[in-house]
């Protein structure tokens, strides 16, 4: 049979609705506290823990929400099985018709925390647009640029977009210096001498190995340094100190530029 609204909800007295106040005013409380605070105390911690801390920020904030739901649920309905199957089953086809890229969004939201596809702290690119993910939303999240601007992507766009994630969690961001080169010049010099520019960065993670690949092309010689920085959020300065020192010690060692206009690699 068919449960009657009147045998699924509640007869609600006061003392009831206090305590559901009470649940929403601590959920609301508990999901600032992490949001304003979470960040804040990762920051404090030194730069190999700090994006796993980071991480825990969106999972803490779906933990209160559920701990919420599963108090203020049995308080609104007598807690039978088939009672729950009846109002979660309308709410949810409610919510699939007026709402369903919100809840997509939604879904995607805690796909996104279950699977850490990007956390705060990653180093992630969305449609061409690439920054740092500052917050992970229930609906979406929010990423800097390097130029210092905020974008919002929905968590929907995991069904349907290529999210390139640079670090995944890690502290390990590849960084590459690009060189183009005169094809008249020693290769093993000019490896040499790259390498030796990478090893002498302040900015270096020298855990983690350096890689020079080189490709000759019609117009020269295409040198990619790779390395890796101590913080992602160095990546730039990194990749800016390499290109100028790389530059320098190229010209000291008399090796030229390549000289074509228009380099399209």
């Amino acid at each position: 049979m068919t449960a009657e609204p009147t045998d699924i909800l509640r007869q609600i007295q006061i003392e009831g609705l206090l305590v559901i106040a009470a649940i929403l005013g601590a959920a609301v409380v508990l999901t600032f506290l992490v949001q304003r605070y979470g960040p804040r105390l990762a920051e404090q911690m030194p730069s190999r823990y700090r994006l796993s801390a980071l991480a825990l920020v969106p999972l803490l904030r779906l933990v209160v929400i559920a701990v919420s739901l599963a108090l203020i649920i049995p308080q609104l309905i007598e807690p039978t099985f088939e009672n729950l199957v009846a109002v979660l089953g309308a709410a949810g086809l409610a919510l699939g018709f007026a709402l369903k890229d919100y809840v997509s969004s939604l879904i995607a939201g805690i796909v996104v925390i279950y699977e850490g596809a990007y956390r705060p702290g990653d180093w992630v690119e969305v449609e061409g647009k690439y920054g740092e993910v500052r917050t992970v939303g229930m609906r979406a999240m929010e990423m800097v640029t390097p130029d210092d601007t905020v974008i919002v992507v929905p968590h929907q766009a995991l069904w349907t977009k290529l999210i390139h994630n640079a670090n995944d969690g890690t502290q390990n961001l590849q960084c590459v210096a690009d060189f183009y080169l005169d094809p008249a010049h020693e290769g093993q010099k000019v490896r040499a001498l790259l390498q030796d520019v990478a090893l002498t960065s302040p900015y270096l993670q020298v855990e983690r190995p350096i890689d020079l690949i080189a490709a000759e092309r019609p117009w020269g010689t295409h040198y990619r340094l790779k390395a890796y920085p101590v913080d992602p959020r160095d990546q730039f300065r990194f990749t800016t100190d390499l290109t100028v020192r790389g530059k320098a010690a190229l010209r000291e060692a008399n090796v030229s530029p390549a000289r074509v206009r228009g380099l399209v690699d």
